[in-house]
C-alpha cells in the first residue's frame, strides 16, 4: 500500500531530481497552486535537488514556458523541462508519419508545425485534407468538450487507408479548473480499438522519459533512476510511467482521481488502496496535493 505522507519534505532527501508532472499538480489549467509551487521552490533551494518538469502537453517547451509565467509558476521552481510535444515533433519531422499529414486539434496548437532546428534534415511537413493524407497528427480534439466518438466516421475513413495517428497528448482527460477536457489521447484510445494505430509520444511511453534524461544530462546531473522521484495525479501516465522506468513515484490524489480517493485534504486511506488495485498501479508513496 502507498504512504500517504503529509509534505514532500519528508521523503525529498532520498532523492536527487524529480520528474514532475504540470496539470493537476504544480496548476490547474487555470492557476499555479501555491503549495506546490513552494514546494518545488524550497526542495531545488534546501535539497540541491533538480526539478524537470515533464508534461504530455502537446505545445513546444516556448509554449509551456510562457503559459507558465501567465499562470505564476516561477522560474525558480524548476530546472528543464520535457514536453510531449517536443518528443512527438521530433519523429513528425523524421517522418513516422508522412510527410503530408491531417492536422486534428485546436488552433493555439498550430505551434506544433513550427520547425524543429535541433533535428538534421528535418522533413518539410505540409498540412493537407484528410483525404490526401499519408497520416494524422492529432494534438486534441477540435472540440474538447465533445464526445470522442463524434470522430468515428473520419477515423473510419483513416484506418481504411492504413493511416498512423501521431498522439501528442496521451491523456485522456485533463481537468481545467472545475471542467473536464478531453484530450488526444482519447482520440488515439479511439482509433486504436477502432483497429489503426496510434503511436505515443507522452507519459507513460519511453520516448519522453528518455528527453527528459537528456534535459538532465544537459544540466550537468547524472542522476541515477534510484535516485529520481516521479510526481503527478495520473495513475496511467506518472505512475505507470515510473514503474515502467524503474523510477519511484508520488501520486497526488487531489487530480484526476479526487472522488475514487475520497480525497479532502488527503485521501481516504481505504479509498485510496481500492482505487490503486483497481488501476493496477503501486506507488511507494501518496498525497493528497503537492505540498
Amino acid at each position: 500500500m502507498a504512504q500517504i505522507i503529509e509534505t514532500l519534505d519528508e521523503i525529498s532527501a532520498e532523492y536527487d531530481a524529480l520528474l514532475v508532472d504540470l496539470w493537476g499538480c504544480v496548476h490547474d489549467g487555470v492557476r499555479a497552486l501555491p503549495e506546490a509551487v513552494a514546494a518545488l521552490v524550497r526542495y531545488r533551494a534546501e535539497r540541491g535537488g533538480a526539478v524537470v518538469l515533464v508534461t504530455n502537453s502537446p505545445k513546444p517547451r516556448a509554449g509551456v514556458e510562457r503559459q507558465l509565467d501567465r499562470m505564476g509558476v516561477p522560474r525558480a521552481a524548476w530546472d528543464a523541462m520535457a514536453t510531449s510535444g517536443d518528443s512527438a515533433r521530433a519523429a513528425m519531422f523524421r517522418g513516422v508519419v508522412g510527410r503530408k499529414v491531417h492536422f486534428m486539434g485546436q488552433d493555439h496548437d498550430e505551434g506544433f508545425f513550427t520547425p524543429l532546428e535541433v533535428l538534421d534534415d528535418p522533413l518539410e511537413i505540409e498540412r493537407v485534407p484528410l483525404a490526401e493524407a499519408e497520416g494524422i497528427v492529432c494534438t486534441g480534439p477540435v472540440d474538447p468538450m465533445a464526445d470522442p466518438e463524434a470522430l468515428r466516421p473520419e477515423l473510419r475513413d483513416a484506418r481504411a487507408r492504413g493511416l498512423k495517428l501521431l498522439c501528442a497528448n496521451p491523456d485522456i482527460v485533463v481537468d481545467r479548473g472545475e471542467v473536464r477536457e478531453w484530450c488526444a489521447g482519447a482520440v488515439a484510445a479511439l482509433y486504436t480499438e477502432m483497429g489503426g494505430e496510434s503511436l505515443y509520444f507522452g507519459k507513460p511511453h519511453p520516448p519522453i522519459y528518455d528527453l527528459a534524461y537528456r534535459r538532465l544530462a544537459a544540466l550537468g546531473r547524472e542522476v541515477p533512476r534510484a535516485r529520481m522521484l516521479a510526481i503527478g495525479d495520473g495513475t496511467r501516465t506518472d505512475v505507470a510511467g515510473a514503474m515502467g522506468e524503474g523510477i519511484d513515484s508520488l501520486y497526488i490524489t487531489s487530480g484526476l482521481a479526487r472522488a475514487e480517493t475520497k480525497t479532502k485534504r488527503q485521501p481516504d486511506p481505504q479509498a485510496l488502496e481500492r482505487w490503486l488495485a483497481a488501476e493496477g498501479v503501486s506507488p511507494p508513496y501518496a498525497i493528497g496535493a503537492l505540498r
